[in-house]
């Protein structure tokens, strides 16, 4: 698990925003919706330190606004710095893992 906890840990940043350029999320949703694309490990206490840092970046911004079910909730977009910043990790992971998945599924082949 803590191969697994150290591989995320680096391309947590763009999971994030890709699901933030979908649309406007709140910590709580972006949790949910991670879980929801397979990725069970990450929990609310790990996401805040990532909004965090991408807002300090300029990647995102949050904004608060009201909620029907409780006290109001930050909502983050994703700036069109983010933008460019994913499109930029995109374009390395790609690059990535394809050699990397065919590397270790050789291993597994061969």
């Amino acid at each position: 698990m803590a191969a697994r906890s150290q591989l995320l840990k680096g391309i947590l940043d763009a999971c994030v925003m890709a699901i933030v350029e979908e649309k406007a999320v709140y910590g709580y949703e972006l949790s949910q919706q991670l879980q929801k694309v397979g990725l069970p490990d990450i929990s609310e206490g790990t996401i805040y330190p990532v909004l965090l840092r991408l807002q300090k970046n300029g990647f995102i911004i949050g904004e608060m606004r009201p909620s029907a079910s409780g006290p109001n909730r930050k909502y983050y977009y994703l700036t069109d710095a983010g933008k460019e910043e994913l499109e930029r990790i995109s374009s390395e992971w790609m690059l990535i893992a394809g050699p990397v998945s065919q590397l270790l599924q050789r291993g597994e082949n061969g």
